[in-house]
């Protein structure tokens, strides 16, 4: 195993695809974002998906909770490349429109939607279209009867709960489908998935529920899910963030990224700063990473300040620089090559980078041919 391989050793799981994106059974982790504006503002919609699909999101969730919603989806749907999710609660018949528009996957609770006939009329719909199914348990919406018997969401109160939607599909025979047990709690979340890994063989969706700001909820996300993937458990993934659903999306790749589970775009080592640096490291990295965002050819990019790190982190990156007085040692592949002005550094690295970056992307096409 090379440094840059991840020794996680992923939980086996059976296969479903999400439009053309494959999950479960070995396939890369899948990052999804969930928009925010409101459905029936299908310029707005387009707007936030269009820029969730820039930064590399792989599945995009939308809420549909009325007819008008459906009808909007619709028109959603024929304006966008990445893959929707429509998230339903309670009326099937919204379930029903948005599979004839076309819908990638189904987030519906099956126990939620009504009697048996209503629950049929659905399944029978997600297998004759092959639209599989998302069953979505949160700790702060679990049945009456679940609440009542254990007090409070427990593991084992919200993995119940999951349990009598699969078996509803079991029933009807319907596979296709994939379970998330969230909670805003971290030890309650990764406790319900470990449980619910040893159950089922369907494909996990983690997330830890109702995070909180950008940078709280960062922190409890890249903890519980950092957790669970450590442990080989969870398919996709979704950052939960009262924050832009961009950075949701930027913030799961890192957490992928720094588990060496999934490499895409840039992956910046940066120093913390001291009294040693010679430019602006700081300053530096922001900008480089707004001005990177577009990039998703893997590279390890090292800025650091000074020549006590520099050099050393330099040689093991794709590109890197270590601060000198004025100019900075550059370094690619492990050779340094050149000196930067430090007052032109951010335009130069980002010339750089770019052309880099396009010289690796043109080496993986020619493998691919």
């Amino acid at each position: 195993m090379s440094h840059k391989d991840s020794p996680i050793r992923r939980r086996e799981s059976t296969r479903i695809y999400v439009g053309n994106v494959p999950i479960g059974n070995g396939a890369p982790i899948a990052v999804q974002s969930m928009t925010n504006t409101r459905t029936t503002d299908v310029a707005s919609t387009v707007a936030q998906i269009k820029s969730l699909e820039r930064v590399g999101v792989d599945i995009v969730r939308v809420s549909i909770p009325t007819m008008d919603a459906a009808e909007a989806f619709k028109s959603i749907k024929q304006q966008v490349n990445v893959p929707l999710i429509a998230d339903i609660h309670f009326d099937y018949r919204i379930a029903l429109k948005v599979a004839e528009y076309g819908v990638d996957c189904l987030r519906i609770n099956p126990g939620n939607i009504g009697n048996e006939n209503r629950i049929r009329a659905v399944v029978d719909c997600a297998r004759d279209k092959n639209i599989p199914i998302r069953i979505g348990v949160n700790s702060g919406s679990l049945e009456k009867d679940i609440q009542e018997r254990y007090g409070e969401p427990t593991p084992q109160a919200i993995v119940e709960s999951a349990m009598r939607h699969v078996d509803i599909l079991d029933r009807f025979n319907f596979d296709q489908f994939k379970v998330s047990v969230k909670a805003s709690d971290v030890f309650t979340a990764i406790e319900a998935y470990r449980l619910l890994a040893k159950q089922i063989k369907q494909p996990l969706h983690l997330g830890i529920t109702e995070a909180g700001g950008a940078r709280s909820g960062s922190i409890k996300s890249a903890i519980g899910l950092g957790m669970l993937l450590s442990e080989g458990i969870g398919d996709t993934l979704r950052v939960s963030l009262a924050a832009d659903p961009t950075e949701e999306v930027k913030v799961g790749f890192d957490i992928l990224k720094s588990l060496r589970i999934r490499s895409r775009g840039i992956n910046f080592i940066a120093c913390p700063t001291c009294s040693r640096q010679e430019f602006d490291v700081i300053g530096t990295v922001n900008e480089l990473e707004r001005r990177l965002e577009d990039i998703i050819i893997p590279m390890d990019v090292s800025i650091i300040g000074c020549v006590v790190n520099g050099p050393g982190e330099a040689l093991a990156s794709t590109m890197g620089v270590a601060g000198g007085h004025n100019k900075s040692g550059f370094y690619e592949d492990g050779i340094r090559v050149d000196r930067i002005d430090n007052d032109s550094m951010i335009d130069v690295l980002e010339e750089k980078i770019r052309s880099k970056a396009n010289l690796l992307k043109n080496r993986i096409k020619t493998k691919e041919l």
